[in-house]
């Protein structure tokens, strides 16, 4: 005959509850989203930075509270490893969104720049990675030159102006009427480079626009100068082919596309290099960084 066991009699084990958030560890994840907030510092230059990425990747809990702090702050965290750090993007509605509107003003009192600081902007990413496979190899590094943008964008302008006689658009609007100019037109008419009387680029001039993006997207922790020729030369940083990555899809790029100057259809490369004739000339000693 069995014996009869009352479930009171029964020892069920308690799960063990979660260990308490502390302050200290509140203060780390807060500290760890600060180091991310620095595209300049590199973790393995910064003892404390390497440890708090350790600890994010070896303790799930800790991971999560990061990703809340940064999540608080209105950020997205694109990936956190020793190559790229903490490496984070502001959300549309982030205090530490920079939108193109806001970029363009510090840059030129002239509110038609918003187009071209923004076609700018997209033709250093289509042109720092101009292939897919680009994209996505972690080990690829891109490099554009000043020069090279602004022949690779008037090179497009060309193609956009053919293509709008071809359907027939009006190609000369009302003088006016600055809004119904597309900015292809606008760049196209724009000097290239234009001097002071100390012979330095103008700032509203083509390449003194791309030299600001470049400029910026420097200082942002995204490109790192590597010289002087073709005016200014730039290789890409890990951080932002996963800036690109993300702009793909997000309101940022959703932003720039609604200029309506570039086109994206499958993710190919939307500015292309010139087919083989004498029509399309571009600038000497452009640089420009194509792919066979």
């Amino acid at each position: 005959m069995s014996e009869h066991v009352e479930w009171s009699d029964v020892e069920v084990p308690t799960p063990s509850a979660p260990a308490a958030v502390t302050p200290a560890d509140a203060a780390d994840a807060a500290r760890l989203v600060a180091f991310g907030l620095q595209p300049k510092l590199q973790p393995a230059r910064d003892q404390e930075y390497a440890e708090l990425l350790r600890r994010y990747r070896e303790d799930p809990p800790f991971a999560r509270l990061a990703d809340a702090v940064a999540a608080g702050l209105g950020l997205v965290v694109l990936e956190v490893s020793p190559r790229t750090g903490m490496a984070v993007t502001a959300a549309e509605d982030s205090v530490f969104a920079v939108r193109m509107g806001d970029y363009a003003r510090r840059t030129s009192a002239d509110g038609g720049d918003r187009f071209l600081h923004g076609l700018a902007h997209l033709a250093v990413a289509a042109m720092a990675f101009p292939r897919p496979e680009d994209l996505a190899d972690d080990g690829y590094i891109g490099r554009v030159s000043v020069n090279g943008v602004d022949a690779f964008v008037r090179q497009a302008c060309r193609r956009l102006e053919e293509r709008a006689e071809e359907v027939g658009e009006n190609t000369d609007p009302a003088t006016d009427a600055p809004g119904l100019e597309a900015a292809w037109r606008i760049w196209a008419r724009r000097s290239a480079a234009g001097a002071t009387k100390d012979a330095r680029r103008l700032a509203g001039s083509t390449t003194g626009i791309v030299g600001k993006a470049a400029a910026f997207l420097t200082d942002s922790g995204f490109l790192q100068r590597t010289g002087d020729d073709n005016g200014g030369t730039y290789r890409t940083t890990a951080r932002y082919q996963l800036q690109v990555r993300d702009m793909a899809g997000s309101a940022a790029m959703a932003e720039l596309l609604d200029l309506g100057v570039v086109p994206v259809t499958d993710g190919t490369p939307t500015l292309l290099p010139a087919e083989d004739g004498d029509d399309l000339e571009l600038a000497a000693e452009a640089g420009l960084p194509f792919h066979s």
